[in-house]
């Protein structure tokens, strides 16, 4: 299994027979969202593992916020549900930076790019994530390019 729609394929499979019904549901909702993603536009394609692994972030991000309006509204267990399921989406993500980390990555994109300003915000932002590479949510990249810029 060389790809990693193959893999999250592969997966479901053996969840399926082992019973495993959280990971089942969970990797058929992530795999449903890369199909949905393969279909959109006007020609169907093949996602690449860097497409996949964006819709994945997208979906993990998606149950991060259900999961705190859940128990912002009292429903603990749809909440519990829904960070077991981001837990199950975690393991096909790459490992977050620390703070430590992001800002040491973001101060040298910041270096190499030259940026100083709040006017030079959109290009340092396209720069820190570039070398971020999807190891940090793009809110707290933006964070980071904010603190350091000065704005």
């Amino acid at each position: 299994m060389s790809t990693l729609k193959d893999r999250l394929t592969a997966d479901m499979r053996n969840a399926l027979k082992a019973r495993d019904e959280l990971t089942t549901s969970t990797l058929r909702l992530a795999l449903a969202a890369v199909g949905t993603a393969e279909v959109a536009g006007k020609v169907k394609r093949e996602l690449t593992d860097d497409e996949v692994l964006a819709v994945l972030t997208k979906e993990a991000k998606k149950r991060r916020e259900s999961a705190a309006a859940f128990a912002d509204a009292g429903r603990a267990e749809q909440a519990a549900k829904e960070t077991a399921e981001g837990e199950v989406l975690e393991r096909y993500l790459p490992k977050q930076l620390g703070d430590a980390e992001l800002a040491e990555i973001v101060s040298q994109a910041l270096a190499a790019g030259g940026f100083t300003g709040k006017a030079q915000m959109g290009p340092a932002m396209k720069s820190a994530q570039a070398a971020v590479a999807g190891r940090a949510e793009g809110g707290r990249v933006a964070a980071e390019v904010r603190r350091q810029l000065g704005v």
